[in-house]
């Protein structure tokens, strides 16, 4: 037997963030499972990127890895441009027209998955407190008095050799953060509440050639939202054998996009049987030309968008977050910064009351602790889930006078700074209520 206070299971960004701050504030033992180890960075661009807000990037400050992150790929935007393709509204948001900004004066950041994930597991891997494995699954968890046991499957390795068998291990708590199909879940029966958004996402990286201008673009389409999110400036060194042979009159290099499809599941397997060529041209017709003559620079990857809200996020000695608790339409891109929030929430409610000479400490897992988390994290999943649908809905309907109506709203706002600055600082992620973690405390 193997004995940790806590075994987080999935090791993605948000198990991650979790592991580094409870070591941050305790003397913890974590142990982390996950079979998909990290891997060295390389030139390839990740088409999975994240848009991240000002409360998250705290996150990474204040764990010590935003440096890392900062020092690969990684691209600010200071202005948002998002505009009704089917009627005459339009919104443009500006880091200047914020006084809520700290330091730098960016909305949000694009980055890579995988960059944020590198960073954060080396960081693990240099605490001696956490603990990896990486070489079997886990075959069953069952709850004790005052523990839990989690053994694991011990048939094969992932290159499919034998390996030497892992012990089970005994811990205080268990922490699902295994994402959306939650290996964790399922174990423990959290029934979810499921609501299929009719949309299916495709994602892939683009030239502009007109340049992304530092800017994340959104436009409503008749079927679903299409976003260009701003890439890191890029240099020859960043690009594949594919990328360099493409034609050099799609544009400079240093204007990639991201891009975030959100449509029908029908028009998302039209869009996905068009060549490069048609497809790009969709593009540059449903932007307005506003990004110029669009190209397409990656493969394209598409998956169905369903609403997740797990009905319980704490049963017993057991605790989801992240993508394991809930999913939301990505029309926000808030995500992975609520997923965040609930590692740095999670945090803060297991280690306030520690200190490592207090008599309690082994007895850290507190039954009314965790409900409060629960309530605290469930109630602010339930409010960004109801915000999303009420977007999307906002933008279904195409009659004439609810396009007219819906486009003189969004110049309504446009043009009233007490309103727009409310809209900012939601995307800035700056509220009330945030975990102390999440506030500008250190030096950058």
């Amino acid at each position: 037997m193997q004995k940790f206070d806590v075994l987080i299971v999935g090791a993605g960004m948000v198990g991650l963030t979790l592991a580094l701050a409870l070591r941050k504030n305790s003397q913890l033992k974590i142990a982390m499972v996950d079979t998909s180890a990290v891997t060295d960075l390389d030139d390839n661009i990740d088409v999975r990127v994240s848009a991240v807000n000002v409360a998250s990037k705290n996150i990474f400050v204040n764990l010590g890895v935003w440096s890392a992150i900062k020092n690969s790929r990684v691209q600010g935007y200071q202005h948002m441009h998002v505009w009704d393709k089917a009627g005459i509204g339009k919104l443009d948001f500006s880091a200047q027209d914020s006084a809520n900004l700290p330091v730098e004066d960016n909305l949000g950041w694009i980055i890579e998955n995988k960059v944020i994930r590198h960073a954060l597991w080396q960081q693990a891997e240099l605490d001696e407190g956490i603990h990896f494995f990486n070489d079997n699954k886990l075959a069953s968890i069952s709850q004790g008095e005052s523990e839990i046991f989690a053994s694991f499957a011990n048939d094969t390795s992932l290159d499919g050799n034998s390996s030497p068998p892992t012990p089970p291990i005994i811990a205080k708590l268990v922490v699902g953060a295994d994402g959306a199909n939650s290996w964790v879940r399922k174990q423990m029966n959290i029934a979810m509440i499921f609501k299929d958004y009719d949309h299916h996402a495709i994602v892939a990286t683009v030239a502009c050639p007109q340049g992304h201008k530092n800017t994340a673009w959104q436009v409503f389409l008749p079927t679903g939202p299409l976003a260009f999110l701003p890439l890191k400036h890029l240099s020859s060194k960043y690009l594949s054998l594919k990328q360099k042979t493409l034609d050099e009159n799609a544009g400079s290099l240093d204007n990639h996009c991201s891009i975030v499809y959100s449509t029908s599941p029908e028009d998302a397997q039209r869009l996905m049987t068009l060549d490069e060529t048609d497809f790009a041209k969709e593009l540059t017709a449903a932007s307005d030309g506003k990004l110029g003559d669009i190209t397409l620079k990656s493969e394209r990857f598409t998956y169905p968008l369903t609403m997740r809200l797990a009905q319980d996020f704490v049963k017993e000695r057991v605790v989801l977050i992240g993508d394991a608790a809930h999913t939301i339409h990505p029309l926000a891109g808030q995500g992975v910064n609520l997923g965040l929030l609930d590692a740095a929430a999670l945090a803060q409610t297991l280690t306030v009351k520690l200190s490592e000479h207090d008599e309690s400490y082994n007895e850290f897992v507190n039954s009314s602790d965790l409900k409060a988390f629960s309530r605290w994290r469930k109630s602010e999943a339930t409010e960004m889930i109801a915000a999303m649908s009420g977007i999307k809905q906002a933008f279904t309907p195409q009659q004439s006078p609810i396009k007219l109506l819906r486009g003189i709203g969004m110049n309504l706002i446009n043009n009233f700074a007490p309103a727009k600055n409310l809209l900012i600082a939601q995307a800035l992620g700056i509220k009330a209520d945030l975990p102390e973690i999440a506030y500008q405390k250190d030096t950058l």
